[in-house]
């Protein structure tokens, strides 16, 4: 049992140092302890000469000096000025530079490369003034040229080692950025067709229920259920109205829409609110391609809804033709000849709607009003079935 205990102490306390290393493998505050570390390792190596060219430091005196330079690292990514200045100080005091190149690494990283050139230069010519100063330790460069020889390439590379990391991170930060953007872009676009589609579908359904609530309140003027039914038309006119109020709609895109086999069942419904439908359609135009048949069908669908919300009881006559390789449809009613009781729910997205499908097809639409009618009229292209034509 003691046995027992004894063996699972130093195993918890090995998984316990495991899960600390795990959280700091890949962490920022990691990475600058590792460079700091690093930094005072290559310091410490030149203690010897250190003390030897500066009579201030010893050799007990000069590693607690270098550590505390060193420690100026771990403030490298919120102060890199913090450990440049501090470098300065050092090279001129200690003739030391190793944290210089850290420093000016630290900068190009996380400051970009304006500030890491200035910097550079400006180390260069401190350092060209030192050396021009009494004191200046020979080993550290007997003339100019082999003095330039060390300074400079200890600040260039090191400070384009920088620059190379800042802008690395800058292109797989643009990288992230671009891919949120498009899967945004992507949800949103799905959205947008799922509110097309609600708008097409639940809002036709919505209005068909009102204007049959109010034809049935009509009937039964003086039966008891009369303001049942002007409650449920005003009620599906609440509903349409709130329907057109949350939903933006910015594209069409559909993969299910009927063709023209559907008209039938359009045309039906529309007659079941009040307002008589004739079709018209030439028989070629039923060998059209998926996709135009599902551009004749929205185009008719949408002028249907807007007859019965606007001239109710008023025939339609939709025709679909081919002539000169294109594909005609028209619709058109007369105008009421009084303005409805009740103003119909209307956003009047639905003519940019049938523009919109229209002419992503390289078609036109127009719309005339007269004294006494009404007429759409979309003219497509009439191709055939193809890989670009799938709805």
């Amino acid at each position: 049992m003691h046995l027992t205990s004894a063996t699972s102490a130093p195993r918890r306390a090995l998984a316990a140092v495991r899960a600390l290393s795990a959280r700091w493998v890949g962490e920022e505050r990691a990475l600058d302890v590792l460079i700091a570390l690093s930094c005072f390792g290559l310091m410490i190596l030149d203690v010897p000469g250190l003390a030897k060219a500066d009579n201030s430091l010893n050799s007990y005196t000069a590693p607690p000096v270098l550590a505390l330079g060193a420690a100026t690292l771990l403030f490298r990514r919120r102060w890199p000025w913090l450990p440049f200045l501090v470098a300065l100080g050092y090279l001129g005091w200690l003739h030391q530079l190793n944290l210089v190149q850290f420093a000016l690494y630290s900068l190009g990283r996380f400051r970009g490369r304006r500030t890491a050139v200035l910097a550079t230069a400006g180390y260069i010519a401190l350092a060209y003034v030192l050396f021009n100063l009494p004191g200046w330790p020979d080993s550290r460069g007997e003339t100019l040229s082999s003095f330039l020889a060390i300074v400079v390439p200890v600040g260039v590379l090191a400070s384009g080692v920088g620059i190379s990391a800042y802008r690395h991170d800058l292109v797989r930060e643009l990288e992230a950025q671009r891919a949120e953007t498009a899967a945004l872009q992507a949800v949103q676009a799905e959205r947008v067709s799922v509110a097309r589609d609600v708008h097409d579908m639940v809002g036709r359904e919505l209005t068909m229920l009102a204007v049959r609530s109010e034809v049935l309140a009509l009937r039964a003027r003086n039966e008891p259920h009369h303001k049942d039914f002007e409650e449920l038309a005003d009620t599906a006119r609440r509903a349409h109205l709130m329907l057109n109020e949350i939903i933006v709609r910015r594209a069409d895109r559909r993969t299910a829409t009927p063709g023209l086999d559907g008209l039938d069942a359009l045309a039906e419904e529309s007659r079941g609110a009040g307002t008589p439908v004739g079709l018209d359609i030439a028989e070629a135009a039923y060998r059209l391609s998926p996709l135009r048949q599902a551009a004749v069908y929205r185009v008719v669908q949408e002028c249907l809804t807007n007859a019965v919300k606007h001239a109710q009881g008023e025939p339609v006559a939709v025709t679909i033709r081919l002539a000169d390789g294109n594909l005609v449809v028209t619709a058109e009613n007369p105008l009421p000849r009084s303005a409805p009781v009740k103003d119909p729910v209307s956003t009047g997205t639905g003519t940019f709607s049938m523009r919109e499908r229209v002419e992503s097809m390289g078609g036109t639409l127009t719309t005339t009003r007269t004294d006494t009618t009404y007429e759409v009229r979309a003219t497509l292209p009439a191709g055939t079935t193809g890989a670009g034509d799938t709805p």
